[in-house]
């Protein structure tokens, strides 16, 4: 039976009726860049699931950027529909509920609860926090109806670390990357242990079991993995043999022409690139990564199935993202943060029952801050009006309709990306940095432009849609 209505009202705009209201499927995958295969961004990929689920109505959203190129402030953003530069969320330490211009803003599950939904959660979905005083760390479950604890997984097949063997080097910086910049398998052989499979697994039953009070759910599944550190059972690193590893193209002295203020080089390389490189670890690395895809796309095909074996699966819609994108070596970095294409990008696939159509691409420009608005207009839920995000309903109706509004990405107090499809523009406040680069002649950004004059009126055409104000950054945990 099909609850979803598709009506053609006025500009062609979806109206659901009280009723019907279609419930939602809210999936992140912490970590994961576009390397699924129905992406197309790495070949070697093994993403069954992923790819099944794209055959069968899960649009994929190819030029999908991020609001923030770290966990928090990305998540922060699409959670509560306010960009950073107006938040003051910029950093892994900035909580949500501690800034002055973000703590008394309904978060998307809130806003769903307070339209009549059952909102319901386990994972990841928001950064956690800790709080001050006291040992339980803030996960963001004060903004469901129900919000269920991650169950226990299983460790490494060795207590030693790093488990790769891969020494820190001897002037490193300690930073996150020291100790997490790590793989290896776990004990035994077996995903189903595993704490998002269990999750997965969990998710499933809610679907096949539940009721939810006779209300419309929004449920929010949150899979930690690809994040670091890459421990995943042997049997996913087999899948993937080290002598037929390719790694991504890379360019030598790729930083060079990324100038300060001060007429200098702005970047260097990053400790864990250093490291892999000094110990030849690169294909090592990227194996690792390619396997802990291959366990979440597995994990994401047991929710998956579970819906599609409930009496919801027609009338859900399933909005499936990452957070923000990962660099496997390119500019000579391993992890996220910066405002370069391998960062800000991200996966996003959509599915609206009647409406998405199979195996299709759409090419148009989106931001993960544009999905607060989309799924409120999906679900026939009133306008909130302090969103910045730009509901995309029309594009999912007529994916090949043009749709290039230029989007932000933020990394911290003022310092921004503008892209516009074709052009990327990176601002920097803090050294003086300026990028420009042309994605259509240059898809890996190996060429600064923003300096030569051929290229001034795009780049000021592009730095018009900078941010006019930065909020301050809101107070920082001291974890």
């Amino acid at each position: 039976m099909l609850f979803l209505a598709v009506i053609i009202v006025g500009i062609n705009t979806l109206s659901v009726t009280a009723q019907d209201k279609p419930n939602v499927l809210f999936i992140s995958i912490d970590d994961l860049n576009d390397w699924i295969g129905c992406f197309g961004g790495n070949p070697q990929v093994k993403t069954p699931n992923l790819d099944k689920f794209h055959a069968e109505g899960g649009m994929v959203m190819y030029d999908t950027q991020a609001p923030a190129t770290v966990c928090g402030p990305s998540r922060s953003a699409l959670l509560t529909g306010v960009r950073a530069c107006k938040s003051g969320v910029y950093g892994n330490r900035n909580n949500l509920k501690n800034a002055p211009k973000a703590k008394d803003l309904i978060t998307l599950p809130e806003y769903f609860s307070k339209h009549g939904y059952h909102s319901i959660s386990m994972g990841k979905i928001f950064h956690k926090h800790s709080i001050p005083g006291q040992k339980k760390k803030d996960n963001g479950e004060w903004a469901f109806d129900e919000w269920h604890k991650t169950l226990a997984g299983v460790g490494t097949i060795s207590k030693e670390r790093p488990v790769n063997g891969l020494p820190n080097l001897p002037n490193e910086k300690k930073s996150y990357h020291y100790k997490a910049f790590d793989w290896g398998p776990t004990k035994g052989n077996d995903e189903t242990k595993m704490k998002d499979y269990q999750t997965a697994k969990w998710a499933s039953e809610q679907l096949n079991t539940r009721d939810f009070d006779g209300k419309p759910f929004f449920m929010a599944i949150g899979f930690s993995k690809p994040h670091l550190s890459w421990y995943v059972p042997q049997k996913y690193f087999d899948m993937y043999p080290l002598d037929k590893i390719v790694l991504p193209k890379t360019c030598d002295n790729d930083l060079g022409d990324i100038i300060n203020k001060y007429g200098k080089q702005a970047y260097k390389a990053h400790w864990s690139w250093l490291r892999a490189e000094k110990y030849d670890r690169h294909k090592e690395s990227v194996q690792a990564y390619l396997a802990t895809i291959t366990f979440a796309d597995d994990c994401v095909g047991v929710l998956l199935d579970g819906l599609a074996n409930s009496k919801y699966a027609d009338n859900t819609i399933v909005m499936l993202w990452g957070d923000h994108g990962w660099h496997l070596g390119e500019k000579q970095k391993y992890g996220k943060t910066y405002l370069w294409q391998e960062s800000a990008r991200v996966p996003l696939m959509v599915k609206v029952p009647a409406v998405t159509p199979n195996k299709k691409q759409c090419n148009g420009i989106v931001n993960l801050i544009d999905m607060y608005p989309t799924l409120v207009e999906l679900c026939g839920l009133p306008r909130n009006p302090l969103n910045d995000g730009r509901s995309f309903v029309e594009l999912l109706k007529n994916p090949d309709m043009e749709w290039n509004e230029p989007t932000l990405t933020t990394d911290k107090y003022k310092s921004h990306r503008i892209y516009d499809g074709r052009y990327s523009y990176i601002n920097v406040q803090h050294n003086g940095v300026e990028e420009l680069y042309d994605h259509e002649k240059d898809p890996m950004e190996w060429t600064n432009l923003a300096n030569n004059p051929e290229y001034a009126e795009i780049k000021e055409r592009l730095r018009a849609y900078l941010p006019k104000e930065n909020e301050p950054e809101g107070p920082r945990n001291i974890d």
